[in-house]
């Protein structure tokens, strides 16, 4: 077994067996790391199962290294194999400093220290890591290219815009895709462009920045990663300190390139939005298709950004579907960032077993599922079947009927207790879901009644969703 394997490379280069292993949180990837502690000595240890990426990370790592730049040491390898022995930079991550700041109060002045440092970081691995660096190690392409970009818009297609049912003119979109690309085509690219340079892959040990997963790194155009620092979807950075970074940005630049500085924000919001929908789509398959929690919270944010770009024209009038696209997300309400929250927020959400139970969109599970089609079923009646669940005739119907004000009875004192707990233990989010057969009638009404109901109880936000009843216009005669 690898973790075998690993073992023996440890008691190899330290000529002893490791006191303490402890695998870490795995990341989205399919390597697998380990903090490995002996007597004076510790070390992270990596099973890397691609070859390719493991090469390019070693290579990278050499190269950086020889610059001076604050990347691991390597101890130990053996490539053939996929794994290797780092330094052990510890937890602390420039993305615990934004939080912990958050928390004290003190955000953004105490972090802004570390961003800008990270900036100076950066600027050398794109100009001084560029020199003399091996591209043709690089996976799965050697350049941040045209079609590097729109392998990552079709991401975006696939994996969000499909996923969440957002319609599009296939040509159309396609034909904006190809005018993105190809714009983005004409900045200068003979630099280091990093590709994941965020907040939870800079480290911080002794108030010093150190740097890992790089090994997606390639040739390219210096806006990509200054905008992927600073549109960081979760860690949310205020706009003004997103300008004053910047601008501490372009002055470095200035100094070491005035012409590339000069030019650098005529197309630093095209990677922006390149990198925000690159981003999305990531967040689409691995929290909307996975349900891993991290990535669920992260697609809120991401909408923000994307409300902000749309709201400050700073996305070309030449992509008409692809603004289509992104108004319709940016109006999405059940993806509003929930993160801030000062109070407890109850969702509560209608909906048709036949299309599913709603995700938990916070990504902190938890909450109640009621099945409604236990109960009498107006839908079944001709004179109630194109009314709903908030329409007088419906109401009238299933307010008359006992056993439903004996299922709503029981749901209300499950729901108390939650609420109550989740209010003395500071909890943010609590979901409640009622399915029926087509989320019109049964599911509506009580997702209605228990907003009533915890509405004149709770101080508390209260967000309700009737599903199926927003996808689809239901007649009523008489109405328009």
């Amino acid at each position: 077994m690898k973790q075998e394997e690993l073992l023996g490379l440890f008691r190899q280069h330290y000529g002893s067996q490791p006191e303490d292993i402890s695998e870490l949180p795995r990341s989205p990837s399919h390597r697998r790391y380990f903090r490995m502690e002996g007597e004076g000595s510790g070390c992270i240890g990596v099973i890397s199962p691609d070859p390719l990426v493991t090469r390019a990370f070693l290579e990278f790592t050499r190269h950086f290294r020889n610059k001076g730049l604050h990347v691991p040491e390597l101890y130990a390898v053996q490539e053939e194999k996929g794994i290797y022995l780092l330094e052990d930079f510890g937890d602390l991550m420039l993305k615990h400093i934004v939080d912990q700041t958050r928390e004290e109060g003190l955000f953004p002045k105490k972090a802004i220290p570390f961003y800008r440092l990270a900036l100076e970081h950066l600027l050398r691995f794109q100009l001084e890591g560029h020199v003399g660096l091996d591209y043709s190690v690089c996976v799965p392409r050697k350049e941040f290219d045209k079609q590097s970009v729109l392998w990552d818009l079709d991401h975006f297609k696939y994996f969000f815009l499909k996923l969440l049912g957002i319609p599009f003119n296939e040509q159309k979109l396609e034909d904006d895709f190809q005018f993105l690309a190809r714009t983005m085509m004409n900045v200068g690219r003979d630099h280091f462009l990093y590709r994941d340079f965020q907040a939870r892959n800079i480290l911080i040990r002794d108030e010093e920045l150190f740097f890992i997963d790089y090994q997606g790194g390639r040739m390219g155009a210096l806006q990509y990663d200054v905008a992927s620092l600073l549109f960081e979807a979760r860690v949310d950075l205020p706009i003004d300190m997103r300008e004053e970074l910047l601008q501490y940005y372009l002055d470095l630049l200035g100094k070491k390139n005035k012409k590339a500085a000069a030019e650098f924000q005529k197309y630093y919001y095209g990677f922006v939005l390149i990198r925000i929908l690159q981003a999305m789509g990531a967040y689409g398959i691995r929290g909307i298709v996975e349900n891993i929690p991290l990535f669920l919270q992260s697609i809120p944010f991401a909408i923000q950004n994307i409300g902000w770009l749309l709201e400050k024209s700073l996305i070309p009038k030449e992509m008409p579907e692809l603004i289509k696209c992104l108004e319709k997300i940016a109006g999405l309400s059940e993806w509003k960032p929930a993160a801030e929250q000062k109070q407890l927020t109850v969702r509560i959400n209608s909906f048709s077993y036949k299309l599913g139970i709603p995700r938990d969109l916070s990504g902190h599970g938890g909450g109640f599922v009621f099945d409604c089609r236990v109960l009498p079923n107006p839908g079944r009646i001709e004179a109630y079947r194109k009314s709903t669940g908030r329409d007088r005739d419906v109401i009238d119907f299933l307010k008359s009927k006992e056993e439903v004000s004996g299922f709503l009875k029981t749901i209300f004192a499950m729901v108390d207790r939650s609420v109550e707990e989740y209010l003395q233990r500071d909890y943010k989010h609590l979901m409640v879901n009622f399915g029926c057969t087509g989320g019109q009638h049964r599911s509506v009404y009580c997702a209605e009644q228990l907003k009533a109901y915890l509405a004149g109880k709770y101080s508390i936000n209260i967000s309700l969703n009737h599903r199926e009843l927003e996808k689809q216009w239901v007649y009523k005669p008489g109405k328009i």
